[in-house]
């Protein structure tokens, strides 16, 4: 079974809304089937219809748990891709796993996820109350409340309750794989568990009550490997994380030959290419990023399945970040000119897209000695998302002008 982990939201959208009347129409009878159909579209960032698909598996078995969590797993990601949460970026460098920006919900939208998750532990309960050692159900039931320590963290705060949530879905995983240890699908919340404690501070640790367990992050990654080549379902997911660790730890070139295949895998996953234009960025191959920035658009400019839903000004931001960081600061403020030049363009990025692409003008400007042109840019990557981690930035920069490495 797949199954969300703590900190799954941390991959690109390596994970990672068409046509849902089609879709649903045009499903076949069989439970399995609707399940693949929906993780394809799941994985391929098709919402709507992922969700068209669970939903029709559910009606043949509504007593299975396990599609009570594709549910509930589906409804969470929709928010995060929405509010343009499901890209590494958020990992890299300093940044905490715990101080990720998103948008509410919809009251709907969280009543419905609760209700999934609260029948999926549920069925689960009623399961283990006949058979104490019915991995099966443990394992569902470690799914579902990793999922609720997943909403608890993105996107209600609640750091204390998802990290016991956290520790009592690796808790149980670890009692599957004693049960089973064949099962590597398993291992996966439990290497995931294993490195998200490593990195966290004592603090964190005390106040998740998780003081008496250290974490290690090495042996995390090590499970994940462990996953990504042996597990039956989960082995997407190890390997996403993956390239989200890896470069979080300052190994890019690690994370390349992955990337790489899940392209393969998800071709109209097109949070997977800019994730691969990121890595090759940061692993300092300046051609190979910018060629797979020009993949990219002519791949929406041809209509390819997934690409021509790509805002424009996405790929303008995208490739000025990357020329940025590469010294082209003319082509750079170029582009990043052209992803905020027009309030259409501006309505289609996220809130966090939106204020790097200013504060990145700022920063070029404040390079070239042009400090007052960069405040006024500075000033509105703060009135376009006062919250976002890049407003808060570019405050710092209108009494002190941004330089490079101070």
């Amino acid at each position: 079974m797949k199954g969300p982990t703590i900190v799954r939201h941390l991959s690109t959208t390596l994970c990672l809304a068409l046509l849902l009347t089609a879709i649903v129409s045009a499903a076949p009878a069989d439970k399995a089937a609707l399940v693949a159909e929906g993780y394809d579209a799941f994985y391929n960032l098709e919402y709507e219809p992922a969700l068209g698909s669970f939903e029709a598996a559910l009606a043949l078995d509504p007593s299975d748990p396990e599609l009570h969590n594709h549910l509930a797993q589906t409804l969470l990601f929709r928010e995060l891709f929405r509010n343009g949460a499901l890209e590494s970026e958020i990992v890299t460098g300093n940044n905490s796993f715990v101080g990720r920006l998103n948008k509410e919900p919809s009251p709907d939208v969280e009543r419905r996820f609760q209700a999934e998750i609260d029948l999926a532990i549920r069925l689960c309960n009623q399961k283990l109350a006949g058979n104490s050692r019915d991995s099966a159900a443990m394992h569902t039931l470690a799914v579902a409340v990793g999922l609720r320590a997943n909403y608890g963290f993105l996107v209600r705060k609640s750091w204390v309750a998802s990290l016991r949530d956290s520790s009592k879905a690796q808790k149980l995983e670890r009692e599957v794989t004693a049960l089973d240890p064949a099962n590597f699908d398993a291992r996966l919340i439990q290497g995931a568990y294993d490195y998200i404690v490593g990195s966290l501070s004592w603090h964190m640790k005390v106040l998740g009550l998780v003081a008496g367990y250290r974490g290690d992050k090495q042996r995390g990654i090590a499970t994940l490997e462990e996953v990504a080549e042996k597990g039956r379902d989960n082995h997407d997911d190890a390997e996403i994380l993956l390239c989200a660790l890896y470069r979080r730890e300052g190994q890019p070139k690690r994370a390349i030959p992955r990337v790489l295949t899940l392209t393969g895998r998800f071709p109209r996953n097109f949070l997977i290419r800019f994730e691969l234009a990121q890595m090759c960025g940061a692993a300092g191959l300046r051609t190979e990023a910018l060629e797979v920035m020009l993949e990219i658009a002519r791949l929406k400019m041809d209509n390819a399945p997934g690409y021509a839903r790509i805002p424009d000004a996405k790929i303008a931001y995208e490739t000025g970040n990357l020329q940025f960081w590469f010294g082209d600061l003319d082509g750079a403020l170029e582009n990043l000119r052209k992803a905020t030049v027009s309030a259409d363009g501006m309505k289609q990025l996220d809130l966090n897209t939106g204020a790097l692409a200013f504060m990145r003008q700022g920063q070029i400007l404040d390079l070239r000695g042009q400090h007052g042109e960069a405040v006024a840019v500075y000033r509105r990557a703060m009135e376009f998302a006062p919250e976002a981690e890049a407003a808060k930035e570019s405050k710092k920069y209108i009494s002190r002008p941004y330089r490079k490495n101070g």
